[in-house]
């Protein structure tokens, strides 16, 4: 009896022993690192940056208030990816910690060189470094942006850059882009890959419409006031593994709306009225079901048709028009966001095939089931069968609100 209570508590003991905290590191003896920026260097090689984070700042024991700054910025070059961690803690005094790094950054001048896939593989024999981190490309050289990009409303860095990324893929004005989703499609060298693209230099308008708000790039918006000069619109392209050009916030909705992996539920939209063209509607689209994608793959004749089922709220309507007494502007309306989409797609998915000779929407992977065997879709090649196909886009549109005013008053007798 007594020997089986030995075997019984002895391991417990020895549970209890391993339990204790002798790993333990206090928070204020650590520097944390929350983004990670790549430039090109000088002469050769890349320039590291490291946006580190003050964890006192903000935080309930300090009672938010700190004399120390909420970052701090270190940049060093190098012609490899593991010496600047321990060339970094000849400048700073505590020990550097990946553990909360959630961005990488490269600049667009190096995204564009020809040996930046080599960078970013290497990246990921770091055992520090979270395949889930957001892929950002930016303007000017990532130190810089770091540097100018100061948050009004939250001190805490990390959470900046996770509430606006965040939002950024509700509304669909940037896309849900992450580094394992880079490798993964840089590997399969199938589809285009988007990031998300950023920048605190602003210029000139650009596209921008009165009928087409969202079709610009970051940099491009240029609103007034106090706020953060920092933008996060539209999408850097990647051909295989390399950036190629971009994607302003319009177009890269449209890879939400053509691409059954990601949607975005929250994308508003303004539209030439059809009654008055005077007037723009408030809409809010959503692609509440998946797109309808099928395929004829013949070597020299493949078509692809799809049919994009979407969702219409009315949030605004200027000519007052009084849309639940009259069918008859009921279908028109219908027929006009149709008709306008439909164009807009199918010009987009032809400048994927004329201009970047890929397509973002993940298409390959119901290529693969049209055929029997892996190697006969190799022989296929699907990212350069891709531009000589005929691709057609069908939207199918429900519009399920026209707003919470039922009754609209005369605007001629309120004239009167």
């Amino acid at each position: 009896m007594k020997a089986s209570l030995i075997k019984l508590f002895f391991p417990m003991l020895i549970i209890m022993l391993l339990s204790g905290c002798w790993d333990f590191k206090e928070i204020d003896k650590q520097d944390y690192v929350v983004a990670l920026g790549f430039d090109k260097a000088e002469v050769e090689g890349i320039k590291v940056n490291f946006l580190i984070t003050n964890p006192e700042v903000g935080s309930v024991q300090m009672g938010g208030q700190t004399s120390e700054p909420p970052t701090e910025i270190i940049s060093v070059e190098t012609k490899e990816l593991i010496t600047p961690e321990s060339l970094a803690t000849t400048i700073i005094a505590r020990e550097i910690s990946f553990d909360m790094i959630r961005i990488i950054m490269v600049s667009e001048e190096l995204a564009k060189d020809n040996d930046f896939v080599r960078w970013m593989f290497n990246l990921t024999k770091l055992k520090d470094i979270r395949r889930d981190s957001y892929f950002i490309v930016t303007r000017e050289e990532t130190l810089k942006f770091m540097e100018i990009n100061k948050p009004n409303l939250e001190t805490r860095v990390h959470k900046y850059f996770e509430n606006i990324i965040h939002r950024g893929n509700e509304t669909g004005l940037i896309p849900f882009s992450e580094l394992h989703s880079y490798l993964r499609v840089t590997e399969a060298d199938a589809d285009l890959f988007l990031g998300i693209y950023a920048t605190t230099e602003h210029g000139e308008d650009g596209t921008k419409e009165m009928n087409n708000e969202d079709n610009i790039f970051a940099g491009q918006f240029n609103p007034s006031g106090t706020t953060n000069k920092t933008e996060f619109l539209g999408s850097a392209v990647f051909k295989e593994g390399r950036m190629i050009g971009k994607l302003t916030g319009e177009e890269t909705r449209m890879t939400y709306l053509l691409n059954n992996i990601k949607h975005a539920n929250d994308m508003l939209a303004s539209f030439p009225d059809p009654f008055n063209k005077n007037y723009n509607m408030g809409l809010r689209i959503s692609r509440q079901a998946e797109a309808d994608i099928q395929m004829n793959l013949v070597k020299g004749n493949s078509t692809i048709r799809i049919t994009v089922p979407l969702v219409v709220d009315v949030l605004s309507d200027q000519s007052m028009v009084n849309y639940a007494k009259q069918k008859d502007k009921r279908e028109e309306l219908k027929r006009q966001i149709e008709e306008r989409l439909e164009k807009r797609l199918n010009d987009f998915v032809k400048k994927t095939q004329e201009e970047f000779k890929g397509e973002p929407f993940g298409w390959s992977l119901y290529a693969r089931k049209q055929f029997s065997t892996l190697p006969d879709y190799q022989k296929f090649d699907w990212m350069k069968s891709y531009p000589t196909m005929d691709a057609k886009v069908t939207v199918k549109v429900k519009i399920n609100d026209y707003g919470r005013q039922s009754k609209l008053p005369n605007i001629k007798k309120v004239r009167d």
